[in-house]
């Protein structure tokens, strides 16, 4: 099961769900390309396989900033029915700073892996990969929801996205998976390093007052300091950036179920 989604520019009738946008060849041979970098791995793999690339890919992702300016993001989830049968991925594309809504695409597939702490890519990223074929924009930042950086082996779902897409992408988590650190202070923008050890892996950030922190990490081509500030960017007095939260809510909506998310 497949969708997309446009929304019509002001003024504009809604073209419907179903137009894509043009592609230029410029973007169509990114898109081949990007295909082509897909290609590094099987997903039908054992979970001690699934171990082994993360640790060989893990070397390819770059936590400097390497990208341009920033006109389209896009925000990513994904939503598992209450069987865990079957994954639902949404992406929302989103322009920037402005973060009005611009396209949406949803998709549906078999879960081909099992839950293991660690390898979340492995039951998710497919089924993203396949709602990105979808979208007809080209986001500039991807924000994904779940780790990047912090993670085990410092190759979490933002890392393994944004590798394999070849975009900056940035990981924002509501949860902790690893590190320690201190409470930041009470104001949107206080924050306090992710440690584990000495190593800083990531930050727990305060998008807004009286809620819970978040935690965020690089992704691929992202700088630390970048994403702290991209995520506040993209915060509009909700605890969740923009990106990720309206693709939750899209994800939830597109269950084949019709139930409330429940994941892990």
């Amino acid at each position: 099961m497949h969708e997309r989604g446009r929304c019509a520019p002001p003024g504009q009738a809604d073209p419907g769900r179903e137009r894509r946008l043009p592609l230029q060849s410029g973007r169509l041979g990114l898109r081949f390309q990007r295909m082509r970098t897909r290609d590094v791995h099987r997903w039908k793999v054992t979970p001690e396989e699934a171990v082994r690339i993360q640790e060989d890919l893990r070397r390819l992702v770059t936590l400097r900033d390497e990208f341009g300016p920033i006109r389209i993001v896009a925000g990513l989830d994904v939503s598992l029915t209450r069987s865990e049968g079957t994954a639902t991925g949404g992406i929302v594309a989103l322009n920037f700073p402005d973060l009005e809504l611009i396209e949406t695409a949803t998709t549906t597939q078999p879960i081909e892996f099992p839950y293991i702490p660690g390898l979340l890519s492995f039951r998710e990223t497919p089924v993203l990969l396949a709602a990105f074929d979808l979208l007809a924009a080209e986001p500039d930042l991807l924000m994904v929801d779940g780790h990047g950086f912090a993670h085990p082996r410092r190759f979490g779902i933002a890392c393994h996205i944004g590798l394999l897409l070849d975009i900056p992408t940035v990981g924002c988590a509501k949860s902790r998976l690893i590190g320690q650190y201190e409470e930041p202070g009470p104001q949107p923008g206080d924050s306090s390093p992710l440690m584990v050890g000495t190593e800083i892996v990531g930050s727990v950030l305060r998008t807004k007052a009286g809620a819970k922190p978040v935690f965020v990490s690089q992704g691929n081509r992202v700088s630390l300091e970048s994403v702290e500030r991209l995520v506040l960017q993209c915060t509009k007095g909700q605890r969740l950036p923009e990106p990720t939260r309206l693709a939750h809510r899209l994800v939830s909506q597109a269950r084949p179920d019709g139930s409330a998310e429940i994941r892990p």
